[in-house]
């Protein structure tokens, strides 16, 4: 080849390179095409083409008590890890609606699998996705991507967000779950008022098996004795001596004035035998209320014993039925309630999958991805070339 020709060729090599260049300018890099375009395609032709619409029923709802002064028995079993009063109910709820508990519960009351496994949806929105089995484990993950509860602690209002493929099932599983929510609720009610009033009602039962226990040993002493009332019936015995006693006086009196008059009265015998007869009838009154163990006075001491018993059994009875009339108040105003502020509602349109701002975030989540990689790759490649 002649000088002259490879004088020809120098200048087209030159614009060759300066072309193939400026073609490598235009191109897009291989990898922004695989990093960024190919998943951010990929996400469009999903939730423009395949992606089935899911209708979104949000019910909103608070757990309160009466009596806001009086921690419930739960709230003060949870104040202790740093959960405040009413907040302790709420968060039951709430770990209620989302637990196997609460799915097993709707289970009960909704077709869930052909709620979630709808033939129309797509086999990434449906149950089961291709990589989930259909158990209980894959059912409850299921459960867990369609049903969301959240709580603001300023305004101490829980939602429940519930999604469907069909807007009725959404409406019917939110109703079931807050039904399940207030069964739960009430469940705590009872039996935190059942633990609150168990103390008392064991007292009482104490007490009352107290009274009956010193009643009978009472009517059996009676009926032993024969006395209805010991300590009575040495009332009457006294009584009775005091008025033989009274008898002896006006007889002794009657006899002094006779004998006074006419000592050699026939009469003075007759009175004599009186006196004597009304001294027997004290001394045997007096026999009979002291001086030996059949007497009266060990049978009222053991009388008296038995009734001091019963008193203080009754006033442990009374007592012990206030407290518990008193725990079963408090428990009443510990009560917690949940009420709904907003029912759940049927959806006019769905709202999920919000299609645009998906394909959105993938296409800035895949930029972020490359600028970041392009950093490290430029920075090796500089290091490289020092």
């Amino acid at each position: 080849m002649t000088e002259s020709s490879f004088r020809h060729i120098g200048p087209l090599t030159g614009i060759i390179d300066k072309a193939a260049r400026k073609k490598q300018r235009r191109s897009l890099p291989l990898g922004f095409l695989l990093i960024v375009l190919l998943p951010t395609a990929i996400a469009a032709i999903y939730y423009l083409l395949i992606a089935t619409p899911r209708y979104v029923v949000e019910s909103r709802f608070i757990v309160r008590a009466p009596d806001k002064s009086q921690p419930s028995s739960l709230g003060v079993a949870l104040q202790g890890v740093g959960i405040t009063n009413g907040q302790a109910e709420t968060f039951a709820v709430h770990e209620y609606i989302v637990s196997r508990g609460g799915l097993r519960d709707l289970e009960s009351r909704q077709n869930v699998r052909e709620i979630f496994g709808s033939r129309g949806a797509d086999f990434f929105s449906r149950y089961p996705r291709p990589w989930e089995n259909e158990g209980r484990e894959g059912l409850f993950k299921a459960y867990k991507r369609f049903v969301d509860v959240g709580y603001d602690s300023t305004t101490g209002i829980s939602t429940l967000k519930v999604e469907a493929f069909r807007a009725q099932d959404a409406r019917a599983m939110a109703v079931a779950l807050l039904s399940g929510s207030e069964d739960l609720v009430n469940r705590l009610n009872i039996r935190a008022e059942r633990d609150a009033v168990a103390d008392a009602t064991l007292a009482r039962q104490e007490a009352q098996s107290r009274v009956a226990s010193v009643q009978q040993r009472l009517t059996a002493y009676r009926n032993r004795e024969g006395y209805i009332d010991p300590a009575l019936a040495a009332k009457e015995g006294s009584e009775l001596i005091g008025s033989l006693l009274t008898t002896i006086a006006t007889l002794e009196a009657e006899r002094r004035q006779i004998a006074s008059e006419t000592p050699q009265n026939p009469q003075l015998g007759s009175i004599d035998s009186r006196i004597a007869a009304y001294r027997r009838q004290v001394e045997t009154e007096r026999a009979k209320l002291t001086g030996s163990n059949a007497s009266l006075a060990p049978r009222i001491s053991a009388y008296e014993d038995l009734v001091s018993e019963r008193e203080i059994a009754e006033i442990e009875l009374r007592q012990s039925t206030a407290s518990l009339l008193t725990a079963q108040q408090d428990a009443r105003r510990q009560r917690v309630y949940l009420d709904q502020i907003v029912v759940p509602d049927l959806p006019d349109r769905p709202l999920e999958p919000k299609r645009w701002f998906a394909i959105l975030t993938v296409l800035m989540s895949s930029l972020l991805v490359y600028g970041v990689g392009w950093l490290i790759w430029a920075g090796v490649k500089e290091h490289r070339q020092t």
